[in-house]
């Protein structure tokens, strides 16, 4: 199966197969490798002080700068395989 497979089939699983919602931490991770495999390095401006969840997601996703698409693919779907087994 193809890497893009797999990311899709892993991206559903976040949304409907884990029981427990994942800590805040765990979910700016998810939130930082899916942005860097849909769409690569960060291309927006930092948020304001002021918008602290948009700038936390900013910086989630701008951790992963440099990253291929692939490798963000790879890295999200061992996540979301972590979280599972953990929260499932």
């Amino acid at each position: 199966m193809i890497a893009e497979q797999r990311f899709q089939q892993a991206a559903e699983k976040v949304k409907s197969g884990l029981s427990k919602r994942p800590s805040d931490n765990e979910l700016l991770d998810l939130y930082g490798l899916f942005k860097q495999a849909t769409v690569g390095d960060v291309d927006t401006p930092k948020p304001g002080a002021l918008d602290l969840k948009g700038k936390y997601k900013w910086e989630s996703w701008e951790k992963n700068k440099g990253m291929t698409k692939e490798q963000a693919m790879e890295k999200y779907i061992s996540l979301v395989e972590e979280l599972v087994a953990k929260y499932a």
